[in-house]
């Protein structure tokens, strides 16, 4: 297997298919395919990719129930996933990333693009948190180490990106983040017309904070913070 990883595409358009296999081998990694959604939870299961392109519309399961499914098992739910729809509402954005979704790419997209995106995903997904081992407020402990989240000593499960969002407050407590600044931080790119990204993993990072969900503060016309 190659050195940059093993990537999974699911997608059941051939020539998108095909297209993507082609530049992901050009750019170094190995490439599994499955035009359905039984066959790449059969492969995800079997072969533990590095990382899933995922379409969002399949002929049998839908790419949002292959998520979930994905997520939902502890076996594979670190492995990272990329949306690719054709879609770009921003209620499909946010079912995406409701299912666990890492990142979300809307046709017709950029070659380069994707390639950027992927190598973000699992740049951040390696991990790359040691502002320290643990970090502790109210009901809320971060292990870093072990890439565990409590909330009142329940574990909550987080995506990579979700984790590294939360630290990047960790690290700067009481300083407002613009958006842009999450995006080059926690995502790896800034891309024109993705800072409303930021906005949609806000809205699920609070959920997940439950009862200390305001202690992320949104800051009108600037961006976020965690409250000192």
């Amino acid at each position: 297997m190659t050195g940059q990883g093993k990537v999974l595409v699911v997608e059941d358009d051939a020539d998108i298919l095909n297209l993507l296999a082609l530049n992901l081998r050009s750019e170094g990694y190995g490439v599994l395919t499955a035009e359905s959604g039984e066959t790449g939870l059969r492969l995800i299961l079997t072969e533990k990719p590095d990382l899933v392109l995922l379409d969002l519309m399949l002929p049998d399961i839908s790419g949002v129930d292959v998520c979930r499914a994905v997520k939902g098992n502890t076996d594979t739910r670190r492995i990272p996933v990329i949306m690719l729809t054709a879609r770009g509402e921003e209620a499909d954005r946010i079912t995406g990333f409701e299912s666990g979704a890492d990142d979300y790419v809307v046709k017709p997209f950029s070659p380069r693009e994707l390639m950027l995106r992927i190598k973000a995903v699992l740049k951040r997904n390696a991990g790359g948190c040691a502002s320290r081992p643990r970090w502790e407020r109210d009901g809320l402990a971060l292990d870093f180490e072990a890439h565990t989240f409590l909330v009142d000593g329940r574990e909550v499960w987080l995506t990579s990106t979700e984790f590294n969002l939360l630290d990047a407050f960790v690290r700067n407590p009481g300083k407002v983040l613009n958006r842009e600044r999450l995006l080059s931080e926690v995502w790896g790119y800034e891309f024109e017309g993705y800072s409303r990204t930021v906005d949609t993993h806000m809205r699920r990072l609070r959920k997940k904070l439950g009862p200390y969900a305001a202690l992320l503060e949104t800051v009108r016309g600037v961006g976020y913070r965690l409250t000192a």
